[in-house]
């Protein structure tokens, strides 16, 4: 299986099992395509890059991952509760990547601002991981 498909499905199932996150959600509301009518708050799962990490000897690849939060509560308070919990389910956990040992996954990023729309919140939260194929 590829590596970023597989970091993907990882972190996809990693995220709809975490309590404190889909509590804040209010369920599983993570998504890579969003439903019709879906409810705020969700995180949606957003653009991934894949670079060569080869040494010498050894196979791996660098992943960089963006994940969306948004919002439609008064303030930032939500969004920058759904990045903690972003975080605390995330950032330096061993994942179980199909195919692929996880070297390291480390939260690099987090941005909230509110859309031009006026009602919606959008938070940026970047992540950067290594694997190497099993």
């Amino acid at each position: 299986m590829n590596a970023g498909w597989a970091l993907q499905k990882a972190i996809y199932n990693t995220l709809t099992s975490d309590g404190a996150l889909t509590d804040l959600l209010g369920g599983q509301r993570i998504y890579d395509e969003v439903p019709r009518g879906a409810e705020f708050p969700y995180v949606t799962l957003g653009q991934s890059t894949v670079r060569d990490w080869s040494t010498a000897t050894d196979d791996g690849e660098e992943h960089v991952l963006t994940l969306h939060v948004w919002s439609e509560a008064n303030g930032h308070r939500e969004a920058t509760e759904i990045i903690g919990a972003l975080r605390g389910a995330l950032h330096d956990r061993e994942l179980g990547v199909s195919g692929h040992r996880l070297v390291n996954l480390r939260q690099e990023f987090a941005e909230a601002r509110r859309e031009p729309d006026g009602e919606a919140y959008h938070a940026l939260v970047r992540y950067r991981a290594v694997t190497e194929p099993l």
